[in-house]
């Protein structure tokens, strides 16, 4: 009898153990990943939740440790540059990645290859997860600029109607940026309660982004990489140059056509300005049209459109310093912050979890979802997040699902795409950007004067950080070869 109990414990302990490992798969009992992520809910939630659904796997855990924006990049190049292991996994800015390279382990081969890697856009794929022909990060979100336009006022046929007879053209999607600001004035109706568009114009509020994607339309030749910022000869500053003149006085253009107080309007309160009916159209993140969409959030539920970013069919030549001209609109997308990536320190006691961890946080299936779920701040960054209608029919309307998803698509892959600019010391660059923008909103410098200006600190900054240390950084972040 006892050899029978004995037998039979035995038995019972060998089916605990053989359903444990059935429910771990792989079995990652006993570890604890610390994730680092900027304070939520844009990406933590999508970490802490994808982090629920791993511990359930693999029998894991994920702890999200959140920092305010300000304090997120010091908090991890601090630990990367001291060999600390106080991260498993950081997600962070591409426009941080040249600081962080050095501490990063290399995404391991086995993820490299098969469907879902193959889903994930080239764009970032091959250039944003990229580092000197490294693949160091994985994408969990992405960004791009898109246009987003009411189609209850495009298609009113009053509006249009008016709108020929005052332009001479018919209302519709934007093609260049001179048709966006006709129709921003067109639509700017104070007395009604609606202007022509919203952007983020505050300093500190995502400002110098929207700027960059008017001035991306007017500097990039296309088969030119990289000659939007920098010239990527000498690194001398080019953003004084005719382009991005023409690009700040349009941006400043946009701000006298919005609600009067934008000049204090952080992304948040342009997709405020969106949803609540406030404006015509808009530029901005896949994030506007998401919650512009839902019911629960928004006033122009069932109305909204979505495209590319206006061109344009001339662009500044920094090589022959001319306008070069074009017999059709060349559309240059603007890449504007690049979209969150997630790396694994080299640090790190939990390598292979970690990456586990993050190769089932960017699975098509775990992605989707969270590319619908709005406060998660993921957008679209995989094919399959473009092409599968049905993921996004709970939100869109047929017609919503396939202008948004289009305008993200063919965005993504656009011929003339332009990369954000990933360089040591960005903040310091961008800080310059920033004071400079300020002061040509509020009237106080022209176009040029302010980016004059900028050009002079960014050479200066360039000097200060070493000139061909920042070229090679530059090249390598814009796809060039190393000189």
């Amino acid at each position: 009898m006892r050899k029978l109990l004995l037998g039979a414990t035995a038995m019972a302990a060998l089916s605990l153990s053989t359903g444990a490992a059935l429910a771990c798969d792989p079995d990652y009992t006993g570890v604890t990943l610390t994730a680092a992520s900027q304070t939520g809910p844009y990406i933590a939630s999508a970490l802490q939740s994808a982090g629920e659904e791993w511990a359930k796997k693999t029998c894991g855990k994920v702890n999200v440790v959140e920092f305010p924006w300000s304090e997120l990049y010091p908090k991890i190049v601090t630990s990367l540059s001291s060999g600390e292991e106080t991260f498993d996994v950081i997600s962070f800015a591409p426009a941080w990645s040249p600081d962080f390279t050095d501490y990063l382990s290399e995404v391991p081969e086995a993820m490299r290859k098969g469907k879902a890697w193959d889903d994930i856009a080239p764009i970032y794929r091959e250039q944003l997860m990229v580092w000197n022909g490294k693949t160091l990060s994985q994408t969990i979100d992405g960004d791009v600029h898109t246009y987003t336009y009411r189609i209850d006022l495009f298609e009113d046929p009053k509006e249009k109607e008016a709108f020929k007879a005052k332009y001479g053209y018919d209302l519709a999607v934007p093609q260049d940026w001179k048709q966006y600001l006709d129709i921003a004035e067109f639509f700017t109706r104070p007395d009604k309660g609606l202007w022509g568009t919203a952007e983020a114009y505050r300093r500190g509020g995502q400002q110098f982004w929207f700027f960059f994607s008017h001035a991306a339309s007017y500097t990039n030749i296309p088969g030119q990489k990289g000659a939007m910022f920098f010239n990527p000869e000498t690194m001398d500053a080019e953003i004084n140059n005719p382009g991005w003149v023409r690009g700040l006085e349009e941006y400043v253009k946009s701000s006298k056509l919005a609600p009067p107080n934008a000049l204090n309007f952080s992304f948040g309160e342009v997709n405020a300005a969106v949803a609540g009916g406030q404006v015509a159209q808009s530029i901005g993140w896949g994030d506007t049209g998401v919650i512009a969409a839902d019911p629960k959030q928004s006033k122009i539920s069932g109305n909204v459109g979505s495209a590319v970013l206006p061109g344009s069919n001339e662009i500044w030549d920094y090589k022959t310093k001319e306008w070069k001209k074009f017999d059709h609109i060349v559309k240059s997308p603007f890449m504007a912050f690049g979209g969150w990536q997630a790396a694994v320190p080299a640090s790190s006691k939990n390598q292979e979890a970690a990456w586990n961890y993050i190769e089932f946080l960017s699975s098509p299936e775990v992605s989707g979802k969270a590319a619908i779920t709005g406060g998660t701040g993921v957008n679209p960054y995989r094919i399959s997040h473009t092409t599968n209608l049905d993921l996004w029919s709970k939100l869109f309307s047929p017609r919503e699902a396939k202008e948004y998803l289009g305008a993200q698509a063919d965005s993504l892959a656009a011929e003339n795409v332009v990369l954000d600019m990933r360089l040591p010391g960005y903040f310091s660059y961008t800080e310059v950007v920033e004071i400079e923008l300020s002061k040509a909103l509020a009237g106080e410098e022209s176009a040029q004067e302010a980016l004059d200006n900028v050009a002079k600190e960014w050479n200066r900054l360039t000097d200060e950080f070493g000139r061909d240390k920042q070229l090679a950084a530059y090249r390598a972040a814009m796809g060039l070869p190393a000189k």
